[in-house]
C-alpha cells in the first residue's frame, strides 16, 4: 500500500512537471512568434525626405517669385529668396546646408527655416530625420508642434529648450522622451538662422560683445573758438560741390535737372556743419550760457541735441511746414535711422563763438531716448538731395558725413565680453547635473556593495532588502525618471561611429546613458556583464521585482530542464547577429527591428504607443510572474552583446567549494535564472550577480558542506567534553 501511494505521488509530480514544462514551452513559442511575426506596418515607421518647396509656397502665399537656391555673397550659404514683385518677403534655407549637427541617432535633423527681412522666424519644418524615438514611438506631429514655437521669435533671441532658468534666454517647451533630439534641433535652427542673418547683414557680426552706452562728462568744459572745435573734430563738416551732386544723378531721369554748367561745377552746393551740442565744451562755446541752459534743461535721461549749421542747399527744406517732418536729414547709428519732426526742432538765430562763419540756416534737433543713441559711438549725418523729374515725381540721392566722438568728452564703460556660449554637450550636462550627481552616488553605493559583499551576504535578510531597494531605485529613477535604459542600438551606433567619423560629442549628448555605458564597461572588465544586467538594467530590475511579487503571492514557477534552458540561450545570440548584420547595411533598419527590446515602450514612452508594442512589453513583464527574467535569459540582444567579452573579466569574487555540483546542488536549485551549471560552475555569461548563492555559501544552516563541517565540530567538541568528564 505504501509502495502504491508512493507510485501515485510520483506520477502526480511527474504530470505536474510535464504541465509546467509544456506551459513554459508554449510561452516560449508564443514569444518567438510575437518577436518575428509582428506585422511590419507596426515595426517600420519611416520618415521619407520631404520637398521643401510646398512649405515655402504655403508660408508665402502672396509670393510672385521664389529664387533658386543661391549662395549668399558672405559665407556662401544656399538660400531661397522669396519676393512679391520687387519686395523681399523673406528667406528660406535648410539647416543641413549650413549647420549639420548630429542628433541622437548620429544623423542630423534636416529642417526648413524661413525668416523675414528683419530676422523674425516665420516657420520651421522638419524635412528629414532618423531619430528612432520618433520613427517608432513619439508621434511626428509632436515634433512639428515643437518647431511651430519658433514662429514670431527672432534670430537675435537666445533660445533655450526647457525651463527659463538663465537670464537673457527665452524658454521654449521641450519634448518628453526626445529631449536630446529637440535640443539638437534648437541648436541647428538658431545657429543656421544666425549665420544667414549675418551673411545678409540683418544682424551685426558682433560676436555677442555688448558695449554699454557712453555718458557725457557734464562737468568738463574748455573754452575754445570755431577753429579749434572744427580742427579737433568736435564740429564736423559735410561739403558738396555741384559737380559731386551732378555725378550722383548721372544715368537717372534727373541727370540733367538743375545741372551745373562747366564753369559752375566747382561751386559750393552745400556746406553743412554738425555736432552734438549737449557736450559742454561744444554747446557752451557755441551759444550763450542762457541759451545753452535753455536748450539742455528740458533734456531727459538718454536724450541728446544735434546742432546743424548750413549754407547753400537747405537742409530743412519745406516739408516740415506741411507735414511736420524734416525729410532732408537723418542721423544714422548702427541699425538706427533717426528722423526729426517739428516738435523736436529749435531754430537758432545766432551763435556766439569766435571765428564762426555766417550761416543761412541754424537748427538744433533733439534725439529722443527711445532711439538709444550712444554719444560715444560713431554716427553719421545724412543729407538727402532731391531733384524734381515731373509734376509729382522726384529722385533722391543721399550724402553722408561721419562723426567720431572725441574720447575726452565722454565716459565709455568697458565692453561686456559675453560668457562663452556653452556647447550643446555642456548645456545638456549642465541641465542634468542633479541626475548625474545622483547616478554617480548610486554607482558608488553599488561599488561598496560589491567590495563588501562577503560581509553583507552573512546577513541574508538585510542583503535581500538592500538588493530589492536598489532594484526599485533602478526601475523608478534610472528607468522611468531619467530614461537611462541602455539598448543594443547604442552598441550599433558606437560601432558605426568607429567605422566612420568618430566623435565623443555624439555619445555625450545623453549624460545618463553615457555614465551607464562607462559603468557597464568598467564592471564588465572587473566582474563581467553580470553587474550591469543584475543591478543597473531597469527592465531586468523590473522583471525581477515582478517575479518576487509572483513568488510572494505563491504563483507556481515554470522552469525548463537545464538542457533545454541551455539551448534556448542561443536565441538571443541569433537575434544579436541578425541585428548586427542589418546595421552594417542600414542602421535605421536595425533600429526598427531592435524593437524586440521592450525598453523604449516601457521606459521612454511609458506605454504610450501602438498596441502591438504595448502587448509585447506587457507579455515580457507578466511572464516574469512565473519565470525569472524570461526576456533577459532567452531574447535580449543587449545581454548577448555584453556577455561576449565577459570571459575577459579580471575578478571572480563568487566563491565556490569543491563539493559544489558534486554532490551538492543546493545553489544550483536556488539560482532562479539557472546560471549555475550541473557541475557547480557559475556561468558568468548568464549570471546576474544577485548574490543569492553567496548568501547560501556563508549560511551554516543552508549550505550542506557547512552543515557537515558544523556536525564534525560538534562531534569533536562532544568527544572532548566526554573525555574531560571521564578523566574527572
Amino acid at each position: 500500500m505504501v509502495i502504491f501511494n508512493s507510485l501515485v505521488n510520483k506520477k502526480t509530480i511527474f504530470q505536474q512537471d510535464i504541465l509546467k514544462k509544456g506551459a513554459l514551452a508554449a510561452i516560449t513559442v508564443l514569444l518567438l512568434m510575437v518577436t518575428f511575426f509582428i506585422p511590419p506596418s507596426y515595426a517600420l515607421f519611416v520618415s521619407p525626405p520631404k520637398d521643401p518647396m510646398p512649405f515655402i509656397q504655403a508660408q508665402f502665399p502672396d509670393a510672385t517669385a521664389i529664387s533658386d537656391k543661391t549662395p549668399t555673397k558672405v559665407g556662401g550659404y544656399p538660400i531661397w529668396t522669396v519676393r512679391k514683385n520687387d519686395e523681399v518677403l523673406g528667406y528660406a534655407f535648410e539647416t543641413n546646408d549650413i549647420a549639420k549637427i548630429p542628433a541622437y541617432s548620429g544623423e542630423p535633423v534636416n529642417m526648413l527655416v524661413a525668416i523675414d527681412p528683419q530676422g523674425a522666424y516665420l516657420t520651421a519644418k522638419v524635412l528629414e530625420h532618423h531619430e528612432p524615438i520618433i520613427l517608432a514611438g513619439i508621434p511626428e506631429s509632436k515634433l512639428w508642434a515643437f518647431t511651430d514655437q519658433y514662429a514670431g521669435l527672432s534670430v537675435r533671441d537666445r533660445l533655450k529648450v526647457g525651463g527659463n532658468k538663465n537670464e537673457g534666454y527665452i524658454a521654449i517647451d521641450g519634448l518628453s522622451g526626445a529631449t536630446v533630439t529637440v535640443m539638437v534641433m534648437n541648436v541647428g535652427i538658431t545657429k543656421s538662422a544666425k549665420k544667414v542673418a549675418q551673411a545678409l547683414a540683418i544682424i551685426e557680426t558682433s560676436n555677442g560683445i555688448i558695449q554699454p552706452i557712453s555718458t557725457i562728462k557734464t562737468e568738463l568744459f574748455t573754452a575754445a573758438d570755431w577753429t579749434q572745435l572744427t580742427g579737433d573734430g568736435s564740429i564736423r563738416k559735410l561739403y558738396l560741390d555741384r559737380n559731386a551732386v551732378d555725378n550722383s544723378f548721372e544715368g537717372t531721369a534727373a541727370e540733367y535737372v538743375d545741372e551745373a554748367s562747366a564753369d559752375e561745377k566747382q561751386d559750393m552746393f552745400a556746406e553743412i556743419y554738425y555736432t552734438l551740442v549737449d557736450i559742454p565744451t561744444i554747446g557752451k562755446n557755441l551759444f550763450s550760457a542762457t541759451d545753452y541752459q535753455w536748450l539742455t534743461d528740458p533734456l531727459k535721461p538718454g536724450e541728446h541735441l544735434i546742432g546743424v549749421f548750413g549754407n547753400g542747399y537747405s537742409f530743412k527744406g519745406s516739408g516740415y511746414v506741411r507735414g511736420g517732418i524734416f525729410d532732408r536729414i537723418q542721423i544714422h547709428q548702427q541699425d538706427n535711422a533717426i528722423s526729426f519732426r517739428d516738435l523736436q526742432h529749435e531754430r537758432v538765430t545766432d551763435i556766439f563763438i569766435a571765428g564762426a562763419p555766417t550761416f543761412k540756416e541754424m537748427s538744433v534737433f533733439k534725439i529722443e531716448a527711445h532711439h538709444e543713441f550712444d554719444p560715444g559711438a560713431e554716427w553719421a549725418f545724412e543729407l538727402l538731395v532731391r531733384r524734381q523729374t515731373g509734376p509729382v515725381d522726384s529722385l533722391f540721392n543721399s550724402f553722408k558725413g561721419q562723426y567720431a566722438m572725441l574720447e575726452k568728452y565722454v565716459d565709455t564703460p568697458p565692453a561686456i565680453m559675453p560668457e562663452p556660449e556653452l556647447t550643446l554637450t555642456q548645456q545638456v550636462w549642465q541641465e542634468r547635473h542633479t541626475e548625474v550627481v545622483l547616478l554617480i552616488a548610486l554607482l558608488i553605493v553599488l561599488l561598496l556593495i560589491l567590495f563588501f559583499q562577503d560581509v553583507l551576504v552573512r546577513h541574508p535578510k538585510f542583503m535581500h532588502n538592500l538588493r530589492h531597494g536598489f532594484l526599485v531605485v533602478t526601475v523608478v529613477l534610472i528607468g522611468w525618471s531619467w530614461g537611462g535604459q541602455l539598448s543594443i542600438v547604442n552598441v550599433f551606433t558606437f560601432l558605426q561611429a568607429l567605422m566612420h567619423d568618430f566623435s565623443w560629442d555624439l555619445f555625450l549628448l545623453d549624460p545618463i546613458i553615457f555614465i551607464l555605458w562607462c559603468a557597464a564597461a568598467v564592471t564588465m572588465l572587473l566582474w563581467g556583464r553580470a553587474v550591469y544586467c543584475g543591478w543597473l538594467c531597469p527592465f531586468g530590475a523590473l522583471q525581477e521585482l515582478v517575479n518576487v511579487f509572483g513568488r510572494f503571492i505563491k504563483l507556481p514557477q515554470l522552469e525548463l530542464p537545464y538542457a533545454v534552458h541551455e539551448r534556448l540561450w542561443a536565441i538571443k545570440y541569433l537575434i544579436l547577429l541578425a541585428l548586427f548584420g542589418m546595421s552594417l547595411d542600414s542602421l535605421a533598419m536595425a533600429e526598427q527591428f531592435a524593437e524586440i527590446e521592450p525598453f523604449k515602450t516601457t521606459f521612454l514612452l511609458k506605454f504610450d504607443r501602438e498596441w502591438p508594442f504595448i502587448a509585447w512589453a506587457s507579455l515580457m513583464i507578466l511572464t516574469s510572474l512565473v519565470n525569472r527574467k524570461t526576456f533577459c535569459r532567452y531574447l535580449c540582444p543587449l545581454g548577448a552583446a555584453l556577455s561576449v567579452p565577459s570571459k575577459l573579466s579580471l575578478f571572480q569574487w563568487l566563491k565556490r567549494r569543491s563539493e559544489c555540483g558534486q554532490p551538492c546542488k543546493t545553489c544550483a536549485k536556488e539560482c532562479e535564472i539557472q546560471a549555475i551549471q550541473p557541475n557547480g560552475v557559475i556561468n558568468m555569461r548568464e549570471c546576474h550577480y544577485c548574490l543569492d548563492c553567496q548568501v547560501t555559501y556563508f549560511n551554516e544552516e543552508k549550505c550542506p558542506p557547512l552543515k557537515k563541517l558544523a556536525r564534525k565540530k560538534r562531534k569533536i567538541s562532544d568527544e572532548q567534553i566526554i573525555a574531560i568528564t571521564n578523566t574527572e
